[in-house]
């Protein structure tokens, strides 16, 4: 079975950073919606743009919860991890982290919460039987399930 944390390494850029060298806020997003596509592309061997042509279906992103805990810098390497917490009939809930390329510093962590949804009939719908099949074995949850600010809270306590 593929992994089902996989991680890549992407350099930060300068169209990215403030006048501090840190990256910009706005575009930890930005990082983590790419290395989670190439995840989706390199490691699960799924083109979800392919897939929207072919079926009509994609998913939209209906929440993000994102937290700073050091900055990132201009051409630093940093690691990008991302792991499916949780997977349900019509949503995932994606965690993924942004390290130094190390990995013992935590740079930031964010939740995101993508809705499978019919872009033919504009309306949420249900994952299909191949979206279970392929996606749910890769389904990681958390040990307890809690909230967005315990789980920030919990990594803080931990790299005290």
């Amino acid at each position: 079975m593929r992994t089902k944390t996989p991680e890549s390494i992407v350099i930060v850029r300068f169209p990215d950073c403030d006048p501090f060298n840190h990256l910009n806020n706005s575009r930890y997003i930005d990082y983590f919606i790419n290395t989670r596509e190439d995840h989706l592309s390199k490691v699960y061997d799924f083109n979800v743009y392919q897939y929207a042509k072919e079926t009509g279906k994609s998913w939209f992103i209906t929440q993000n919860q994102i937290a700073y805990f050091v900055p990132a810098l201009l051409m630093e390497k940093v690691k990008i991890q991302t792991t499916i917490l949780e997977w349900n009939t019509s949503d995932i809930l994606v965690e993924m982290q942004m390290w130094n390329e190390k990995k013992s510093k935590l740079k930031s962590l964010l939740w995101t919460k993508f809705t499978h949804y019919d872009l033919i009939n504009q309306k949420r719908i249900k994952h299909n039987d191949f979206l279970n099949e392929k996606f749910s074995k890769y389904e990681n949850p958390l040990t307890n399930r809690i909230s967005f600010e315990q789980r920030v809270m919990d990594i803080k306590r931990k790299n005290k």
